[in-house]
């Protein structure tokens, strides 16, 4: 049968006005041939209405976009809505109640505001596009699923069902079917707006299917969770009918108190605890075994009586063994050692003397240092040496203040913080307790971890601790309280004004060469089965160092030393024959190729280069730092991702050179007709801090004086406006890399001079260290050429030059 295409939303031959009283509605679509009741009380809608019921009857009803709109305007309302006839009108105080006949839909084209709206409509035709066969199909297929969706959905009566099946008129039943769609009005106005009959059935059907897939899940889930609420119930009556049995039989029956009490008993519980102890036991008494509540109470009197009250361990008092137990689990690290000895010393005193308790020692340590250098197993070596049991708590990321204080007992799940977790994980009271990571905690919304940090290092605050979750006063005096930091400005003051700073430094490459022969070596031999270990040379193991690693401490040697007895492993269970010795040469075949590149090679003693020394988190670095002069207008170009402190010490550096060279006859036009660039490779790496200021003056010094420094020097220190040298840190890691790249002579702050105690003998005796206090003394060492003599010799031959082309120019 051919489709036929008529408009099938014809008046029933009546014609309809365009211009119709309108009343916007909230959270309703009225839908042509439904019957709909409504509420009207806004004032402009109570007009509307009155001037429908003047003439015809007929009102154009609009629904709203957003339900607050209370004054709404064309944009606020969808373009389709329902023309229908007042049925009844009841008055009820200041609002009334209408019953409407929905006749067409249509499409409002403007809105005019009068002292009613009235809307200016136009027919919304809804094209009929199917043949006989397509529409009776498309009506079977949503009768069928409007039948599924009435079952599942238990605020709909089957009537609707019965009623739609029996309509034969496919415009009658497609509006019928959204009438009494529960769905959003979004939806419902999506369907409305169809201009093709094809198109509305096919809208219709998938918007039925969905709702189908939803009532699904949602009687799944309801029917999990009443199947979960039937077994609780059942389980209860169960117990309950046991407890009767029991009782009837004489038998006594099983009571949790009674368990409870048991471990009362056995518990020395200090008073306060006991009591806040028994009050909940009370609770969980009257409460029902299967209740939410009854989970939490039992969870607090699990932990209550998890805590290990009263239980102490004794503390060693021989600190000759305690000595012995550090050098046997570190190489170096004499001034940490010794620091720490000298508390552990403190602590026995105090014990030995009549009154005191090693609690009352109010110092708490903090191990600062790059990752590996051995702060954990110098924290661990600390209990090992007094006998105590050790606890490890990571705050590396914490960002809630819960983790430390402890979860209030409001839901099921709460627990106590970090700190109780500790105690009941160590058996004791007075175990040591190492604070990992301590400066990569951040604050959130949750709180601030770092402030509740304060009550537990605080020796005032922590005798009376309170968890959130016990809710009862801990004594934490007795605890060894151990932080750890790899970065010692990242602490928060106020916590760091608690703690005393103990900084671990980078080894030397020789402290790791010993490191591994005394410690690494035997340690991974063992770990990976090997009876014996071929000799390793000393060049083999400095090349692994050298040209596998990057660090301050030791951790990636470990790793490579533990990979190349893999290889030896390997070979011993594959027949092979056994190595005897492992030379330099070996290491690339064992480990491939190299993995670290260090810059180690001193730049070539040319105008505008210059060497400066770093700190960084993983030791010291050289830093090359290159100037060039170029025609321009006087701009300082920084180039090699500088930081803001770093930009800043070159612009104190150009200024200050200036301003020297003009005092030394150097024409000061030339600052303003050339451009001066600083470049400080590698430029993928970022840098900053203002030690590097010594060195960018030499490095433009060098450049605009065209003379050269001195070869296989480098420098470090911070400069003034002034020209004075300004004190930095880091000396020791800064000299460890001078030395490794071949640097000869060093010039530093003189105000620095301290912390070349801390350099290792050896590394002194092959530099040349010059202190200085001013860049004139800076000059003075770094220049083998004096840039005034050849400032004064330049100027001296341009002046010559120009004379001699004067009097070529006159005689001709």
């Amino acid at each position: 049968m051919d489709k036929k295409k008529e408009n099938i939303s014809k008046k029933e031959e009546t014609n309809l006005p365009d211009l119709l009283p309108m009343i916007p509605v909230r959270d309703l679509v009225t839908c042509p041939h439904l019957v709909s009741p409504i509420l009207v009380g806004r004032p402009g809608s109570i007009r509307s209405l009155e001037m429908a019921q003047e003439k015809d009857k007929l009102i154009f009803i609009c629904t709203q976009r957003r339900e607050q709109t209370e004054d709404p305007r064309q944009r606020d309302l969808y373009p389709i809505g329902t023309v229908a006839r007042i049925l009844q009108i009841l008055r009820q105080d200041e609002t009334v109640s209408i019953l409407v006949e929905g006749i067409e839909c249509g499409r409002l084209v403007k809105l005019i505001n009068r002292p009613f709206n009235q809307a200016l409509i136009e027919k919304h035709e809804l094209e009929n596009d199917l043949t006989e066969t397509e529409m009776t199909g498309m009506r079977r297929a949503a009768l069928q699923l409007f039948s599924d969706y009435v079952s599942k959905n238990p605020r709909l009566s089957d009537e609707l069902t019965r009623t739609l099946s029996g309509e034969n008129d496919s415009i009658r039943f497609f509006y019928l079917a959204i009438g009494n769609l529960l769905v959003r009005n979004e939806d419902k106005m999506k369907l409305l707006e169809c201009s093709s009959l094809k198109a509305g059935y096919r809208l219709l059907c998938e918007l039925l299917s969905r709702e189908i897939e939803l009532l699904n899940v949602e009687h799944k889930i309801l029917g999990e969770v009443r199947h979960r609420i039937d077994e609780q119930q059942k389980s209860y009556f169960l117990n309950e009918q046991i407890r009767a049995i029991e009782k009837e039989l004489g038998k006594k029956a099983y009571s949790e108190a009674d368990d409870y009490t048991s471990l009362f008993a056995k518990t020395k519980l200090p008073a306060n605890v006991r009591e806040a102890a028994e009050k909940e036991l009370q609770k969980l008494d009257h409460m029902a075994p299967f209740s939410p509540e009854s989970t939490v109470v039992r969870n607090y009197l699990d932990w209550i009586f998890d805590i290990p009250w009263g239980q102490y361990t004794e503390d060693k008092k021989d600190i000759r063994e305690a000595r012995a137990v550090l050098d046997r689990s570190h190489h170096g690290l004499k001034e940490p050692k010794e620091r720490v000895m000298e508390f552990l010393a403190v602590k026995i005193m105090k014990e030995r003397e009549k009154g005191r308790e090693a609690g009352d020692d109010s110092t708490v340590l903090c191990l600062t240092g790059p990752p590996g250098v051995g702060k954990t197993t110098l924290a661990k070596s600390v209990a090992e040496a007094l006998g105590r049991r050790f606890v490890r708590i990571s705050l590396g990321g914490v960002s809630d203040e819960a983790e430390i204080r402890g979860h209030r007992r409001t839901y099921i799940g709460s627990m106590p913080g970090r700190i109780v977790q500790a105690l009941k994980k160590a058996g004791t009271m007075n175990p040591v307790i190492l604070l990992d990571e301590i400066d990569k905690m951040t604050m959130s919304y949750h709180g601030d971890p770092t402030a509740a940090l304060l009550e537990v290092l605080d020796p005032e605050q922590n005798k009376a601790f309170n968890d959130h979750f016990l809710e009862v006063d801990l004594d934490l005096s007795r605890i060894i309280f151990i932080c750890t930091a790899n970065v010692e400005d990242a602490i928060h003051p106020t916590l760091k004004d608690r703690m005393e700073k103990i900084a671990l430094t980078s080894y030397t490459e020789l402290e790791k060469l010993a490191i591994a022969r005394g410690y690494l070596l035997e340690k991974q031999r063992k770990a990976n089965g090997l009876t014996a270990l071929p000799e390793i040379s000393d060049a083999a193991i400095l090349r692994v160092i050298r040209d596998y690693t990057c660090e301050s401490g030791v951790r990636q040697l470990d790793r490579l030393l533990a990979s190349v007895m893999r290889k030896l492993a390997l070979e011993a269970v594959s027949g092979g024959k056994p190595r005897a010795k492992i030379e330099e040469a070996d290491i690339r075949k064992l480990l491939g190729t190299p993995k670290e590149f260090p810059d180690l090679e001193l730049p070539k003693p040319v105008p505008g280069v210059a060497v400066g020394l770093a700190w960084t988190e993983v030791g010291g670095a050289i830093l090359k730092i290159e100037a060039l002069t170029v025609k321009g207008k006087g701009e300082l170009i920084l180039t090699g991702q500088l930081g803001d402190v770093m930009q800043e010490s070159a612009r104190a550096a150009l200024t200050y050179v200036r301003k020297k060279l003009s005092t030394e006859s150097k024409d000061e036009k030339f600052f303003v007709q050339h451009d001066i660039h600083i470049h400080v490779p590698e430029g993928a790496i970022p840098k900053d801090g203002p030690s590097a200021g010594i060195t960018l003056a030499c490095a433009l010094y060098s450049v605009i004086t065209g003379v050269p420094l001195k070869e296989k020097l480098a420098m470090t220190g911070e400069i003034t406006l002034a020209g004075t040298v300004l004190p930095i840190g880091g000396v020791k890691e800064k000299l460890l890399a001078a030395h490794r790249a071949g640097v000869r002579e060093i010039i530093m702050p003189k105000r620095s001079e301290a912390e070349l105690d801390d350099v290792p003998p050896e590394v002194l005796a092959d530099l040349k260290i010059n202190k200085v206090e001013s860049m004139d003394e800076v000059i003075a060492i770094a220049f083998p050429v004096d840039p005034k003599s050849k400032l004064k010799n330049t100027r001296t031959a341009k002046a010559a030059a120009k004379r001699s082309s004067k009097s070529k120019t006159g005689k001709k």
